[in-house]
């Protein structure tokens, strides 16, 4: 980005209802009810009930509407800029989950972008995350600490394949743990489906549906009921949201070998205290190679950091050269348990160069 001169007033501003934009009088992912709220994504934790008005794009509103109702949206294409009060607004790929965007603000020739949560490796199923030029990012950190490094889709992917394949030959019931909107579908439209049938829960069945309609591949499945059991549906793969692994129908598919599909499960105390079988190390956030360049590629003079490591994350930048901050929030969708583990077992004094990690869960 070139230079420019700072206005007075800030692009963005962070306060106890959302990162604002006073130019254009609307919130970024707001957690308290607002008039005029610009969404990134359809989870839980960014897009809340309670706003007069919803932006977002075209991907992500049906999402959006299945999981809050008859709410106010209006959705807008990726890449088209429109003008809100004195700013101008676009919307650009995040790379999270279908439809997931970052949000590109520009005032008096100012560019912020809050990114919201993302992904830079294709998954095949969400639109490619695309690097958006900016003086100022605000990023999450989620794994911001180099433990956190993701192998290739398709070597997981096969990992989860042999599991399946082993729990079926050994007439067991095959139970993955993944959250119901993005990790659900992209372990879906990436297992082998001749190993046999995929059941899901009713969460999941309901994204799936929604995902569909929008024109989104995604292999046949079945949703779970009552009726169901090992002996209906022998070497079954069935996908549910992690709470429900130990829910009391499992006892119908007895046996059962459960696992948990989650960028945690790098680390070798939370695979322990989710207490699944097996963990496979899967994430829709970026990992700390993709962190960093993300932020390298944007340009950007100033970053701020969010919902995750943030401390050590904005030290880390600082070392690199950056003006970075840290700003509170009330976004993070997973598990916050793991903090502890990763500085124990990782960085005694991040204010170094952290190493490259040694292994998993290192």
């Amino acid at each position: 980005m070139t230079k420019r001169t700072t206005s007075r007033t800030p692009v963005l501003s962070f306060t106890d209802k959302g990162i604002y934009c006073a130019a254009a009088d609307a919130f970024i992912d707001p957690w308290r009810p607002v008039d005029r709220a610009l969404i990134t994504h359809g989870h839980a934790d960014h897009a809340r009930p309670g706003h007069g008005a919803y932006l977002c794009t075209e991907a992500a509103a049906p999402v959006i509407r299945h999981r809050l109702g008859n709410v106010k949206i209006e959705t807008v294409p990726f890449g088209q800029a429109v003008a809100m009060g004195g700013a101008q607004l676009s919307y650009h790929p995040a790379g999270h989950v279908p439809g997931s965007a970052q949000i590109r603000v520009e005032v008096g020739g100012e560019v912020w972008v809050a990114s919201g949560d993302y992904k830079v490796a294709a998954d095949g199923l969400s639109e490619p995350f695309e690097p958006v030029s900016c003086h100022a990012f605000i990023s999450e950190c989620t794994f911001g600490l180099p433990v956190f490094t993701w192998d290739p889709q398709p070597t997981v992917m096969a990992e989860i394949n042999r599991w399946w394949a082993a729990c079926a030959a050994a007439g067991k019931t095959a139970v993955i743990g993944a959250y119901s909107l993005g990790k659900a579908q992209r372990v879906l439209a990436n297992v082998d489906t001749t190993i046999g049938p995929i059941l899901t829960h009713s969460a999941v069945e309901a994204t799936n549906k929604v995902l569909r309609a929008q024109g989104i591949a995604l292999p046949e499945t079945t949703q779970l009921t009552a009726e169901m059991s090992a002996k209906s549906h022998p070497g079954a793969l069935v996908i549910v949201p992690p709470s429900a692994l130990d829910a009391a129908w499992t006892r119908r598919f007895k046996p059962v070998e459960t696992a948990f599909a989650s960028g945690w499960m790098r680390l070798r105390g939370i695979r322990r205290r989710r207490a699944a079988d097996r963990g496979f190390v899967l994430s829709d956030h970026a990992d700390w190679p993709d962190l960093n360049n993300a932020i390298k590629e944007s340009g950007a003079e100033r970053v701020f950091v969010t919902h995750g490591y943030t401390s050590i994350f904005r030290r880390w930048l600082e070392s690199q050269g950056y003006n970075a901050a840290i700003v509170e929030t009330e976004y993070g969708d997973e598990a916050p348990e793991a903090e502890e583990d990763a500085e124990a077992a990782l960085l005694p004094d991040a204010s170094d160069n952290p190493p490259e990690p040694s292994g998993a869960g290192a």
